[in-house]
């Protein structure tokens, strides 16, 4: 996810500058995709009340838009939140609680507060993490499997930022493990990872290996975490900006 926002309209701009100015803070809505949940979070509560932001993923954007309402709420009020404790008056009969969000996140999903923070990242966030049905929090034991991948957990991993197991099967050629660049990647509409070194790869050369050694491998793989079913990415260079466009076809010469 890109965190230049130069590009945006400017009255967005605006709308936050003046939300900020007159509610304390402001409230960025990204919807779900057909690959990552969606999330909201709040810029402003660190300049005006020298509290982290907080980010939530995985619900109803107007759920989360209201959990984080409370929580501005709670924190004009005088309230401070932190990690290490439960919190019961946020969803109604779950307890919910927060983790510090690690700062190679930040660019990753606070793109917005980067840009009202001038880019230098010198806040603070939390994460307000919510439990399954069984008051199981993602880090414990018997949670909902089917629910893992709805609120990644920004304290931790930031070496694999995918949102897969990291010995998730993964296709790619021999070369990349010779030497030669990883610029094509491909997340199909089946839900399967390509890493290439080359738009035309053979499936002589083939190879299926875990996603976290491609991460290992090259570490900048991170970068396109967010891939979506069905598109692919490339670059002219390992430290070249990546390109993104859905698939229209099914690329028979893919692997």
């Amino acid at each position: 996810m890109s965190t230049d926002h130069n590009h945006h309209d400017p009255e967005a701009k605006q709308t936050i500058l003046n939300n900020i100015e007159e509610y304390g803070c402001h409230l960025v809505l990204i919807e779900a995709d057909n690959y990552l949940p969606a999330f909201v979070y709040s810029i402003g509560l660190y300049k005006n009340f020298g509290h982290p932001e907080i980010i939530c993923f995985g619900l109803k954007t107007d759920v989360m838009g209201r959990i984080i309402n409370h929580a501005c709420d709670l924190i004009k009020a005088g309230e401070t939140l932190s990690g290490g404790k439960s919190y019961s008056d946020f969803l109604d009969g779950y307890e919910v609680q927060f983790l510090p969000v690690a700062k190679d996140f930040y660019p990753d999903y606070l793109g917005y507060a980067g840009w009202f923070y001038e880019c230098s990242w010198d806040f603070s966030a939390l994460q307000l993490v919510w439990p399954d049905k069984q008051h199981l929090f993602p880090w414990e034991e018997d949670f909902n499997p089917n629910w893992k991948f709805k609120q990644p957990l920004l304290d931790r991993n930031t070496d694999f930022k995918f949102y897969e197991e990291k010995n998730l099967g993964i296709f790619t050629t021999w070369q990349a493990f010779e030497g030669d660049p990883i610029l094509y990647v491909y997340h199909d509409k089946d839900g399967d990872w390509q890493f290439h070194t080359s738009s035309t790869p053979s499936l002589a050369d083939s190879k299926m290996v875990c996603l976290e050694e491609i991460t290992k491998l090259d570490p900048s793989i991170n970068e396109i975490y967010h891939l979506q079913f069905g598109w692919h990415a490339w670059r002219d260079s390992p430290q070249g900006e990546w390109k993104y466009e859905e698939d229209l076809d099914d690329k028979e010469e893919d692997i």
